[in-house]
């Protein structure tokens, strides 16, 4: 990649040639508006949102594709940060290969900035260092939540950037610039340090008559705590897991050594290190990650979407509807807050099952209502 300086004629060989694409996007921006948007720039080859393949909804990004490199190039250099209903898009070139992205390499993480930095301000400030391939200001609905990331197409780039941003003062607030690390390279570096100096004890698996000052007694053997905390429902009802915090390691060491796999009324106490929240994201998507093997590894099935489902109907009553046209691996109501969604998918075994079943069940009448029924694409992770 060299230095790492723009080089439009190695950007054009290493990405799609004259593909955009479209971050940040209003979910009521439609394929018209984009092409309506970037057809000044130059003829266009087609545009495409996005969308949820269930749900059809929009995911807040897309794709233009140019004919000719040099309108995409264009656009990107002049169109970057441009509003389209209002809001204000960002544009970097169409990536088919991730693997540079998934690597991380060229990656950088900014944190403490000021709320009033946003992705244009954000991609002038790191520009001199190097060609950006991405930026982004991390927002929720109150706006920047103070951190970012920026990718640029070099190592040596991303190097600079540090070097001359790290500690410097934007806005009145010193920043923090340093190399991007995955969450599970976060994750290990705090369960590291940890491990060495934690004062707060995880307990999980007691009785319901545990209470606050009962597990105080339990674990105020060990040393001073500073507070103690049984974890209650709604209603007050007990968990089954709490925490301790101790004034100082020694004794938060001391009690997990002592206490973890003890019986206390019956029960096999759980007493570990409290893991931080970092800790546990990383847990969660090792658990995501083994799940998602594991729907893959099972054998590809024939999807199809029913819509205009009735409220009563469930995961067990809509397989049940489907069930006599052939074998189903899937059936799923989509839910939200407890109550159907109104439509749904069932995944079969075979392209005739699912096209028996879109031909006599399209149209039924299915509780109180009449489903729309179609035909989906073989996926293996239905």
């Amino acid at each position: 990649m060299g230095s790492g300086e723009p080089n439009p004629a190695g950007k054009k060989k290493k990405y799609l040639k004259a593909a955009l694409y479209v971050g940040d996007l209003d979910p009521d921006v439609t394929e018209d508006m984009l092409y309506k948007k970037f057809r000044p720039a130059g003829p266009l080859r087609f545009t495409r949102i996005c969308r949820d393949p269930v749900t059809r909804s929009p995911l807040g990004y897309g794709y233009v594709n140019f004919r000719f490199p040099a309108d995409a190039e264009w656009a990107l250099n002049t169109m970057n940060f441009d509003l389209i209903n209002g809001k204000p898009f960002r544009l970097m070139w169409s990536q088919p290969d991730d693997r540079l992205r998934k690597s991380g390499v060229g990656n950088i993480f900014i944190k403490n900035l000021d709320r009033s930095i946003d992705n244009r301000a954000l991609f002038y400030l790191f520009s001199a260092f190097g060609n950006i391939l991405s930026c982004k200001v991390v927002c929720d609905d109150n706006g920047s939540k103070g951190y970012a990331y920026v990718h640029f197409d070099s190592l040596a780039a991303a190097n600079r950037a540090i070097w001359h941003m790290n500690g410097v003062r934007v806005n009145n607030r010193q920043v923090y610039v340093g190399r991007f690390k995955f969450p599970e390279e976060r994750a290990a570096e705090v369960r590291s340090r940890d491990r060495a100096t934690f004062t707060n004890v995880f307990v999980k698996n007691f009785g319901d008559d545990m209470d606050d000052e009962k597990l105080k007694e339990l674990f105020s053997e060990y040393g001073p705590t500073e507070s103690v905390k049984v974890i209650r429902d709604a209603s007050g009802k007990s968990k089954g897991f709490g925490f301790v915090r101790y004034e100082t390691h020694e004794a938060a060491q001391k009690a997990v050594l002592d206490l973890h796999g003890k019986s206390i009324d019956g029960k096999v106490l759980y007493v570990g290190r409290a893991q931080k929240k970092i800790e546990r994201l990383a847990e969660l998507r090792r658990r995501f990650e083994r799940l998602r093997l594991k729907e893959k590894s099972r054998p590809p099935g024939v999807p199809i979407y029913i819509k205009n489902l009735d409220e009563t109907i469930d995961d067990e009553k809509l397989k049940e509807e489907f069930s006599s046209f052939g074998s189903i691996s899937r059936a799923k109501v989509m839910m939200e807050v407890g109550q159907g969604k109104g439509f749904g998918v069932v995944c079969f075994s075979s392209f005739e099952e699912a096209t028996k079943a879109v031909d006599e069940m399209n149209g039924r009448v299915v509780g109180s209502k009449p489903l729309h029924v179609t035909l989906g694409q073989a996926r293996s992770r239905w």
